[in-house]
């Protein structure tokens, strides 16, 4: 388990926990990133990276995907 902030592009894994306070959890579940979903890391530029998750491609800084910890496949 490592913190999807930590893969690079084009690493596949299943998110396994999210860390941070109710508001941030419940953030980051109504764009797709909850326990069980697998994401793919598309691109990354300066600590950013843009992800797939569940049929959507969404963009998340540092923080936000250092919060996703996921189990890499």
């Amino acid at each position: 388990m490592i913190p999807l902030a930590m893969t690079g592009c084009g690493d596949r894994g299943t998110i396994v926990r999210i860390t941070g306070r109710d508001e941030v959890r419940r953030h980051l579940a109504e764009l797709g990133f909850v326990v069980g979903a697998d994401v793919t890391v598309l691109s990354e530029m300066s600590g950013s990276k843009i992800l797939a998750v569940k049929d959507s491609r969404v963009a998340l800084d540092r923080t936000m995907t250092g919060r996703i910890m996921v189990d890499p496949y």
